[in-house]
């Protein structure tokens, strides 16, 4: 997959302009930050809320793009991130993903590591690809970084953003209670967005399921794919299947549980 989609083109939320590549995760990461209107001042953390609300698509982290903090545009704040307390390899975060499906097959791997010394050389790590569980290919990307403590007042992820949601995209967010898997509890945001207008019976789709840890600040984005990726608007893969291949609540257990605790616990 492409390495160097355009980040700017990538950030599009309404069009089919969406990029499943390594670039793209990293785009979301930037695209929102936590959305934070305006209205509620300048704060820059918001208790439980993830670095970026959404990703533009199943991919990974541009090296270096990041460098503590974030911004998802002009009527958007800034986030604090802060440095992961121990270096995640690519290979850790693409071995991660492929135990997640287990018995799946795997192709067009990707991944990026992350580098706790050197904060210009990228706060986010990340793995991709697409995942054949046998019901159809399709692409997914996990990304793993930390938010800079204290979190602080808010109420957590939002889905407000601005330009609004196109009609038939969805977003909802829950909480996850203290337990021994999550001391603190944890704030999740599950998004549905189309990959194209107008939507047809083919147009692919990108599920993306955000975990934030509120007493660590650790926090994971799971964004899966109903098709081989994303791409631009004259070169949109079709759908290969009706849903992604895990569920809401079958991509929260994946984040929290143990095939992720190491990621977890490397990043805060």
């Amino acid at each position: 997959m492409p390495f160097e989609a355009d980040l700017a083109h990538a950030l599009d939320r309404t069009t089919g302009s969406v990029e499943p590549d390594v670039s793209s995760l990293m785009s979301g990461a930037v695209e929102r930050g936590r959305i934070q209107r305006r209205r509620r001042n300048t704060r820059i953390l918001a208790a439980g809320a993830g670095a970026c609300a959404v990703v533009a698509a199943a991919a990974l982290v541009l090296p270096g793009a990041l460098a503590g903090t974030r911004s998802g545009g002009s009527d958007l704040e800034m986030v604090a991130l802060a440095a992961p307390r121990s270096a995640i390899s690519g290979d850790q975060m693409t071995q991660a993903v492929e135990k997640t499906f287990p018995g799946a097959r795997f192709s067009k791997r990707s991944g990026q590591s992350n580098n706790p010394f050197d904060p210009s050389a990228g706060m986010v790590a990340n793995g991709g690809m697409v995942v054949d569980d046998g019901h159809g290919a399709a692409y997914v990307g996990v990304s793993a970084m930390r938010l800079k403590l204290p979190l602080q007042d808010g109420a957590g992820l939002s889905c407000e953003q601005t330009p609004a949601r196109a009609e038939g995209d969805t977003c909802r967010l829950s909480e996850l209670p203290d337990s021994a898997e999550i001391p603190g509890g944890a704030m999740v945001m599950y998004e549905q967005t189309a990959a194209g207008r107008p939507v047809r019976q083919d147009t692919a789709h990108r599920w993306t399921v955000t975990v934030t840890m509120k007493k660590t600040g650790a926090e994971l984005r799971m964004v899966q794919w109903n098709s081989t990726g994303g791409g631009d608007d004259g070169n949109m893969p079709k759908a290969t299947r009706q849903a992604p291949p895990l569920t809401e609540q079958q991509a929260v257990a994946a984040l929290t549980g143990a095939t992720w605790a190491p990621i977890r616990g490397a990043v805060a």
